[in-house]
């Protein structure tokens, strides 16, 4: 078994055509199939289910993938790790994080660290939350921005950046749009528009309410935070929502008012693997988000 017939082998698992990897190689067709009917024959056992030019991964090639997935990242991190050596400043970082971060937060850090550093460069990959920690564990990503912050995960190292609180958004013309401040008890007849079951800040909602004795009524769900806005704003209902997602995009036809009586947040941080350690300009960037939102912490105090 050679790196050859591995890296062939992941290219058709991920693709599940022999013609379109061959093509994402730049070699001949016949000398992927060649190399997987040769890495299977070595094996002893079937890789791959053939369905005309398409093909699906046997149950013991899923395994086969994850496996190796799991070694092209080392080799990968290892290859990254002996460039950056030299020249730290001139790596990549990969990142993955939610959509709550993805409009102002991770945008904001990343444009202060490329001023410092111009020629880092980034790789970054969107997920649901569960997907992002498991990524960060399996070696997909050394980093991950989240929010809330994991509670029991023992595989994880994780650091809090810093703690927003959790606002309302309501019509402009809703009863209590013109108030200074919301209890969460005073929306307990009122439609909600959530995000779906599955999503962790849907739970932080949830809980918010239950904690006060009433579960919301849920009118809609949006399957993102600009969903959630767009029903808003349409006068649909009221939400909650990290107030980090309003900064510079306040929708239409809304009001954002601080909530009272609980006074709900979130814990905004970065995790990192326990087994792995950082590549150079990993590390990097990992130290400037520490200092960067300390220094935020400090300006607002």
């Amino acid at each position: 078994m050679d790196f050859r017939q591995i890296r062939y082998f992941m290219e058709v698992a991920t693709r599940e055509h022999v013609t379109e990897a061959a093509h994402s190689l730049h070699v001949a067709q016949s000398s992927v199939s060649r190399q997987i009917v040769n890495l299977e024959n070595e094996l002893e056992v079937d890789l791959f289910i053939r369905e005309g030019r398409r093909v699906h991964l046997t149950p013991i090639g899923k395994i086969f993938f994850e496996r190796m997935k799991h070694a092209m990242n080392v080799i990968d991190d290892a290859r990254r790790e002996v460039k950056e050596y030299l020249d730290p400043e001139k790596g990549t970082i990969r990142i993955t994080f939610p959509i709550s971060l993805a409009a102002y937060t991770l945008p904001t850090v990343i444009y202060a660290f490329r001023l410092r550093y111009p020629e880092a460069k980034f790789q970054l990959k969107q997920a649901l939350y569960l997907e992002l920690i498991e990524g960060v564990i399996k070696g997909d990503f050394n980093l991950g921005l989240i929010g809330p912050l994991p509670l029991k995960e023992k595989k994880l190292q994780q650091k809090v950046l810093f703690t927003e609180n959790i606002v309302a958004l309501l019509p402009i013309h809703h009863r209590l749009a013109k108030e200074s401040s919301v209890k969460l008890q005073e929306l307990v007849d009122e439609p909600f528009v959530l995000l779906p079951e599955g999503f962790v800040f849907r739970d932080i909602v949830v809980n918010a309410c239950q904690n006060l004795g009433f579960t919301p009524n849920v009118a809609f769900e949006g399957d993102d935070i600009d969903a959630l806005k767009g029903l808003v704003s349409a006068g649909l209902g009221v939400t909650l929502m990290p107030e980090v997602t309003l900064v510079d995009s306040l929708p239409r036809s809304t009001v954002k008012i601080p909530l009272v009586e609980p006074n709900v947040t979130r814990t905004v941080g970065v995790i990192t693997p326990k087994e792995r350690a950082l590549l150079p300009t990993e590390k990097l960037f990992y130290d400037f988000l520490q200092e960067f939102f300390t220094r935020l912490d400090d300006f607002k105090s």
